[in-house]
């Protein structure tokens, strides 16, 4: 089953490097930037949520006024 995936990428690798430039430019913007802003909205997501679990930041609530 890898061997046919491989193959596969191959292919397709190999159809993009030989495609013209705005060919590429297209599908870039059609698949990486969306791939890129999902992977960025899971990240903060998930960071989030652990913030929260280790509990607010010491600025969180306004500068200290201890002095």
């Amino acid at each position: 089953m890898f061997n046919g995936l491989a193959d596969w990428w191959d292919g397709v690798e190999l159809w993009l490097a030989q495609a013209a430039f705005p060919v590429q430019f297209v599908l870039v913007m059609v698949v990486v930037v969306p791939l890129c802003l999902g992977a960025a909205w899971v990240l903060d997501t998930v960071f989030g949520k652990v913030a929260r679990l280790f509990g607010a930041a010491r600025d969180a609530d306004g500068p200290d006024r201890s002095s």
